[in-house]
């Protein structure tokens, strides 16, 4: 395998990817994203979401919160009192 996988965009590597969400989730303090809001934000298939996500809770970067989505492991969410996450501007509804 060249680093390269099906479902991703043009030649954009797993390495790419991975440090892509990795500073997204520096850039944005508090970022919490489910599944679905991760394949939209990024255009990916859901198994190579699956597979990066997972990659990066492996790593110990992000973690898998009880509420099915994934946040940078020692900082706080961006989650509000009442439990709902906050959305990117255009994402779908949660």
């Amino acid at each position: 395998m060249n680093g390269h996988a099906v479902g991703l965009v043009g030649d954009t590597t797993i390495a790419d990817w991975l440090q892509l969400i990795r500073a997204e989730y520096a850039e944005v303090p508090g970022l919490h994203l489910t599944k679905p809001q991760a394949q939209e934000l990024w255009a990916l298939d859901p198994w190579v979401c699956d597979a990066l996500l997972n990659a990066l809770v492996d790593a110990g970067f992000l973690r898998h919160t009880s509420d099915d989505a994934y946040e940078r492991v020692g900082q706080r969410s961006l989650r509000r009192d009442h439990g709902r996450t906050c959305r990117l501007e255009g994402a779908p509804p949660s």
